[in-house]
């Protein structure tokens, strides 16, 4: 039976701001994950804390955690600040407007991806760009950053080009990148019985493998 989830998927954000959805989980970082709330004062200077030292590079750990971390508290210490001019002038040091506007996006980000940065499969620094761009545009630079091993020199262009009116096929091939490719590894009897159909039905796999995961989403 078809899933009917909803027709568009969220591009943004569903959970609140701070919460640490994807740093508490066990798979990724177990234990230690902070909650920032906006709308807690002490919890607002904590986050201010952190973005500080996150900004001057002493908060901890270089890992995709921490990464998440310091744009949680980018996205809280705005959200309990108002604006992106306070932020900084709140956090002081090395925290500038444009780096906290920047990892406040990575926060911003549905879920689906920042699993993906958390586990170290998208590198934060690639994920800044992704969040760059808006809509269904995001999914489709992670999903190829993932599926291509994209550097982030080309999350960079393609997200330049994005922003600049191209179209997310059209900046993906210029850097050599069809997009919906995907390789993927099957059972041996769903192989033969996938190539057997295709065969008598004189068609690619590819569109059987299509018309299936359409049913199946």
């Amino acid at each position: 039976m078809k899933n009917e989830p909803d027709e568009n998927p969220p591009t943004d954000r569903e959970s609140p701001v701070g919460e640490p959805v994807i740093r508490r989980d066990p798979e990724v970082a177990g234990r230690g994950a902070v909650r920032f709330s906006p709308d807690d004062p002490e919890s607002v200077a904590e986050a201010a804390d952190t973005v500080r030292r996150f900004a001057s590079n002493t908060a901890g750990a270089e890992d995709n955690v921490y990464m998440l971390r310091g744009a949680a508290a980018c996205a809280a210490l705005v959200r309990g600040t108002g604006s992106y001019k306070t932020a900084a002038e709140r956090a002081d040091g090395d925290a500038t407007v444009s780096f906290i506007r920047k990892w406040a996006r990575v926060h911003d980000l549905p879920r689906s991806i920042r699993r993906h940065v958390a586990l170290g499969e998208i590198a934060p620094t690639a994920a800044k760009h992704i969040a760059r761009v808006s809509g269904e545009s995001r999914f489709l630079l992670a999903w190829a950053t993932l599926d291509h091993g994209l550097t982030v020199r080309e999350v960079r262009s393609i997200a330049s080009r994005v922003n600049e009116g191209t179209s997310v096929k059209d900046a993906l091939a210029a850097e050599g990148v069809d997009l919906g490719a995907l390789s993927v590894s099957l059972p041996p009897d769903t192989y033969r019985e996938l190539r057997r159909h295709a065969g008598l039905e004189a068609t690619d796999p590819d569109d059987i493998v299509a018309r299936a995961l359409d049913e199946y989403l």
